[in-house]
């Protein structure tokens, strides 16, 4: 009986958890779905809890130095305390909503490169080993943001990876501890103005922060440059984003170029004033906050043929392993 309680203590015999996901793929502000299937072990159990999450991989700098750390982001408990009889099986549905500012994890089906989402299970056993399931989770673009990372390989720059940095972006309304950041490396009109151009959306129901950094480390001037913009959802389909996303590059640089400056690269558009759409360079830490509430705006949909162009020599396989292998390193801090 003794030798029975330790392996029970142990997690032998005891109670399993597996997790179903019905939308595997959701976009921010959506809702995700699925059902957490518990079947009893050899023995009744009692129960704590049965909680489901949002967990993913956060870089932590830390002085001179950088780690990924494991964080859970969005969590709802489904239970409270209860019996689970022996061999006795039960069925939790569930609806996890997704934040409007969560990060984009995969393009058209592909994963990009770098980023790591999961759904956390975990069914707390009292006085014995907790069960846990971890599912991959994809979270696709809005249509507005897919609109403007396809503008940036129409502009010629190529996506390098996708990263979550942990912290808050000086003047932005921002709900979650971390941003992301998409890195593309420059179109050859802006190689000798950057090393690296990142890209981060701060999303609310109603529109959203477009950040963009400049890495110029090595040129001349080199401190990063910055720029913010606040657009709406309303604007999808409607806008020229090419347009509009060369002006802010332009905008940028010019404004933080040094006073003897590089000649200025040549471009396939004309100058814009952008003013009169809102979309028009504001400085870094000085736009609008994005609002909060309901406005009916639709999710609509996008054409498949982007990811080809957005993904560019991305081998799908390699990525697809590198993400998704939630086996052994995931929760490792």
């Amino acid at each position: 009986m003794v030798f029975k309680r330790m392996l029970s203590a142990l997690g032998v015999g005891g109670p399993s958890v597996d997790t179903v996901l019905s939308t595997p793929v959701v976009r921010p502000g959506g809702t995700l779905a699925g059902q957490v299937h518990i079947r009893g072990g050899e023995r009744d159990n009692h129960i704590e809890y049965v909680s489901i999450g949002l967990v993913t991989r956060v870089e932590v700098e830390h002085g001179d130095s950088e780690y990924g750390s494991t964080v859970e982001f969005q969590h709802v408990r489904l239970t409270g305390p209860f019996t689970l009889a022996a061999g006795a099986t039960q069925v939790l549905p569930f609806q996890l909503e997704i934040p409007w500012e969560a990060p984009v994890t995969a393009f058209y089906g592909t994963p990009l490169r770098g980023m790591t989402m999961g759904v956390h299970t975990e069914l707390s056993v009292a006085n014995a080993v907790d069960k846990t399931d971890l599912d991959p989770v994809a979270i696709e673009p809005l249509p507005l943001q897919a609109e403007i990372m396809q503008a940036f390989t129409r502009l010629g720059f190529q996506f390098a990876r996708a990263d979550l940095e942990r912290g808050r972006i000086h003047g932005v309304h921002q709900t979650l501890p971390f941003y992301q950041e998409i890195e593309f490396y420059p179109s050859p009109a802006y190689s000798g103005r950057m090393r690296q151009l990142e890209l981060t959306f701060v999303t609310g129901p109603h529109g959203m922060d477009v950040v963009l950094e400049f890495d110029k480390r090595g040129f001349m001037g080199s401190h990063d440059a910055f720029s913010r913009h606040h657009v709406s959802h309303a604007d999808v389909g409607r806008t020229d984003w090419t347009a509009v996303i060369d002006g802010w590059i332009r905008q940028a640089l010019e404004r933080h170029a040094p006073s003897h400056g590089y000649g200025h690269p040549q471009h396939g558009h004309g100058g814009h004033g952008y003013g009169g759409h809102g979309y028009g360079g504001h400085g870094y830490g000085h736009g609008r906050h994005g609002s909060h509430g309901h406005d009916g705006y639709g999710m609509g949909t996008v054409v498949a043929a982007g990811a080809a162009g957005f993904l560019g020599g991305m081998v799908a396989g390699e990525i697809a392993e590198e993400v998704f292998d939630f086996d052994g390193g995931f929760f490792e801090e």
